[in-house]
């Protein structure tokens, strides 16, 4: 049993020493448009939802469904198809969850974060000090299911080219191999939202509480935990690594806000996602409009090879490099 704890250890330190890919750096900017609310007091909520509940009594809504695909195209930062740097090794992980902080169409190239039509912003707080995403009111959603609904009439009429999500919160499973266990299935909880108020969290099924970075209370982008059963043992810890691939197509004329996950996808169809295929909203919608939000998992979990298996290894000192979500598409 003891053989494990020198693994914990360094699969503290590398992944606190990673550094984070961001094309702007302008300071993040959070605006109050769309639903999201800010608040000065402390959230008295325990965990997020897990099933999203529709908010729309009557009338055709867009309907956005989250799907996870390993098989989608690997983009880079600034949208670009990217394989694996040579001498680092990667692997699909397997999502368990993911929530959203933000949701916004674009009708062009050059719409300006926030000036589109902003359909979701999640609850903030000043409890912790500066601005942040309670995180206790999101929705965890898994692969396949409705993450937002809302209705067409309140769309401005017209073509959208682009949809913005902001990630805030992803749960996955990866395969992590040592000397001392062999191959062993960790979970890693990723907050990656520009600041995320959070006191406690789960992963598989066992509540965790922050203890780096001041605790509980805020977190920025990069906050992360992990968990792994061994021998009926359950082994926490967790840290501070801002680390993640945003992927934005429009960097030169609508860049993201630094800090932030607004990962910017294309509209297209469904049985040719190599074709922009804008998102029509129509004066006078008659039906809902469903669109797969489609996540690239494709080898998103990266890291520094030192022994050239393709497995990855912590404690003979292969260093995470990159845990950011490759791509997106908006399939209608």
């Amino acid at each position: 049993m003891t053989k494990f704890f020198p693994f914990i250890f360094l699969f503290f330190v590398f992944f606190t020493s990673c550094t984070k890919k961001n094309e702007n750096t302008t300071p993040q900017k959070n605006t109050t448009t769309g639903t999201s609310t800010t608040s000065t007091n402390c959230p008295t909520c325990s965990f997020p939802d897990t099933i999203y509940t529709n908010t729309v009594s009557s009338g055709p809504k867009l309907v956005l469904v989250f799907a996870i695909d390993s098989n989608q195209i690997r983009l880079n930062n600034l949208g670009q198809p990217t394989v694996v740097t040579t001498g680092n090794a990667a692997q699909s992980p397997s999502f368990n969850c993911i929530s959203s902080h933000y949701v916004e169409l674009a009708k062009s190239d050059s719409v300006a974060v926030g000036s589109g039509a902003v359909l979701y912003h999640a609850p903030e707080t000043t409890c912790g000090g500066s601005n942040a995403i309670i995180f206790c009111q999101s929705v965890l959603v898994k692969n396949g299911q409705v993450f937002l609904t809302y209705p067409l009439n309140q769309i401005a009429a017209g073509s959208y080219k682009w949809l913005r999500v902001s990630l805030a919160y992803q749960n996955y499973d990866i395969v992590i191999k040592t000397n001392s266990t062999g191959p062993i299935i960790g979970t890693i909880g990723s907050f990656v939202g520009f600041n995320t108020y959070v006191t406690k969290y789960m992963m598989k099924n066992t509540v965790f509480t922050p203890t780096a970075s001041g605790g509980p209370g805020n977190h920025l982008q990069g906050y992360w935990g992990f968990y792994t059963n061994y021998l009926s043992v359950n082994y926490m810890l967790d840290g501070q690594a801002p680390q993640t691939t945003v992927v934005n197509p429009l960097f030169a004329t609508s860049p993201i806000p630094a800090g932030s996950c607004l990962a910017t996808g294309l509209f297209v169809s469904t049985t040719n996602t190599s074709v922009s295929a804008p998102l029509i909203i129509p004066s006078n919608p008659t039906s809902d409009i469903t669109v797969t939000v489609s996540l690239s998992s494709n080898k998103s979990f990266e890291w520094k090879e030192v022994n050239f298996d393709g497995l990855f290894q912590p404690d003979i000192g292969e260093q995470v490099v990159d845990m950011g979500i490759r791509g997106v598409l908006a399939k209608h």
